[in-house]
């Protein structure tokens, strides 16, 4: 196996890795906040968990676009590091929009 493929199959354990354990994170927190919140509906700890969740199951795409780009940088892979850089900046503009229309509001 040629030390590119290598690379390639080492990011794809490494992705692996990486949305499984955010979406088992963020499952954990939504469950125990929907728990929280049942238990004592007014909580704000359950809507911070709830919150968190939520937060942490956005992140994960992001994180995964992120360790692509440095491991494609590693590998000197620069198309997939130019296309992993505008998929980021995608997601950069899209979250400084969605910030400012809710500074907005």
């Amino acid at each position: 196996m040629s030390d590119h493929t290598a690379a390639l199959v080492r990011l794809e354990h490494q992705l692996g890795r990486l949305l499984v354990t955010g979406v088992v994170l963020a499952a954990l927190c939504l469950v125990g906040g929907l728990v929280l919140f049942v238990a004592d509906h007014g909580s704000t700890l359950a809507v911070k968990v709830l919150n968190v969740g939520l937060i942490v199951l956005m992140a994960t795409p992001i994180l995964r676009v992120i360790v692509s780009m440095v491991e494609y940088v590693r590998i000197r892979d620069w198309f997939f590091v130019l296309t992993t850089l505008a998929v980021l900046t995608e997601l950069g503009w899209t979250l400084f929009f969605a910030f400012i229309s809710r500074a907005r509001d």
